[in-house]
């Protein structure tokens, strides 16, 4: 686990995508599939705030007793975006804690980006981290990540982290921190927790699914070893020497019974050439499907009229992967964003998060020079307004590629 002198199990449990019915949480279902990990030879888990409307860390609270809590590596997370003032850093632990019946042994930074990382430092919360380790109320801090590797560079430079969390997989190894943020924090010392390994069940998909996009069954047909889809992503990333552990969001025991069976033949530097060669083929594959060949490199951001360009190319794609069927899921995340100027200024300066949507775009055509993969971002724009304001199906949608 980094410098952190302590071995952890390649495989960790997300406490995220815990079993629901009609969203309703099944706490037995969920107890037993913590402690069937545990007794299997998992050590760490993880949790936050808002998991499952805050029921997650109760029920890992629950499944840690009876003398499991003593078997574990124990994490949440400090909601940030919702820390309005310093003195709200022991509101939310001493409810955590709470919740969770112990205290966590690492304590994370929930989900930093450039303008959380600000609010930490104008609020100057890594005092507030230090003095609960003083206290022994934690032992180590670190923070989860979701935004460019500048960032992410600029944030492991600012302190002496003990270990972060990054989202990684063979589809997001130019994502955000990406696979050089992974090499930079670790080679500094620090330990690495990776999230979405599955990228939200994207990568292990049913036989149907599969069935329906010959271009990555015919590499899972022609591969040298039988694995399934989620043992392909899973082995890619214990394959790497600077991968600490990897969280999968588990939501049934047969996925349990899968991926601990899956840890217990994963090996660093492990695959082959031959094994490298399907992942990089089924990479290619699962990008064949995007609209706009977007990396999420962020040169083109800060737009000068607030356009969250990546994050909309990214909304796009999820929709020209998944279809027509699931554009609804994208339809929410895109209506959150701010449709104005005055909607996106009032949000900013009343200290909430926001991204600007496609409507903002006055077709300045600053972002052009700065695309290393030449797009026409100010056209695609205009297409992707189109989609969400005019009701554009999937068939026009894929005009973007031409």
């Amino acid at each position: 686990m980094g410098s952190l002198g302590w071995e952890v199990s390649a495989l960790g449990f997300g406490a995220m995508r815990l079993p629901v019915d009609h969203s309703h949480l099944l706490e037995n279902e969920a107890i037993n599939m913590i402690r069937y990990a545990i007794d299997h030879g998992l050590n760490y888990i993880d949790t936050a705030y808002p998991y499952h409307g805050g029921q997650s860390e109760v029920i890992v609270g629950k499944a840690l007793e009876d003398g499991y809590r003593e078997k574990v590596h124990l994490t949440t997370k400090l909601p940030i975006w919702m820390v309005k003032r310093k003195n709200h850093f022991e509101r939310y632990f001493d409810r955590q804690v709470k919740r969770l019946q112990s205290n966590p042994d690492i304590y994370l930074f929930h989900g930093l980006n450039k303008q959380r990382f600000e609010k930490i430092q104008e609020l100057n919360l890594l005092e507030n981290m230090e003095k609960a380790r003083d206290e022994e109320k934690i032992k180590h801090i670190g923070f989860s990540f979701h935004d460019s590797y500048e960032v992410f560079k600029e944030i492991i430079d600012s302190y002496s982290w003990d270990c972060c969390q990054i989202q990684h997989n063979y589809l997001d190894v130019n994502y955000q921190a990406g696979i050089k943020g992974l090499r930079y924090a670790s080679n500094k010392g620090i330990a690495v927790i990776i999230m979405e390994p599955i990228r939200g069940g994207k990568l292990a998909l049913s036989k149907e699914e599969l069935d329906n996009r010959p271009e990555i069954k015919n590499f899972l047909n022609n591969a040298s070893i039988d694995r399934t889809m989620a043992d392909w992503a899973l082995q890619f990333l214990w394959n790497q020497p600077e991968v600490s552990v990897v969280l999968s969001g588990m939501s049934n025991m047969q996925q349990v019974i899968e991926n601990i069976q899956s840890a217990n033949n994963s090996g660093i530097n492990k695959l082959n050439e031959s094994e490298l060669k399907t992942i990089h083929g089924l990479r290619g594959a699962f990008e064949s499907f995007n609209l706009v060949p977007c990396t999420s490199c962020g040169y083109c951001i800060p737009c000068p009229n607030g356009v969250a360009i990546p994050s909309i190319m990214n909304v796009v794609n999820e929709i020209g992967y998944w279809g027509e069927k699931d554009k609804h899921r994208y339809e929410m995340i895109y209506n959150r964003m701010a449709n104005t100027p005055e909607d996106l200024q009032t949000r900013l300066e009343s200290g909430d998060e926001a991204e600007g949507a496609a409507a903002l775009c006055t077709q300045c055509s600053e972002c052009l020079d700065k695309c290393p993969q030449n797009i026409n971002i100010p056209n695609v724009m205009e297409l992707i307004n189109g989609i969400f304001t005019k009701g554009l199906n999937i068939s026009e949608l894929k005009e973007l590629k031409t």
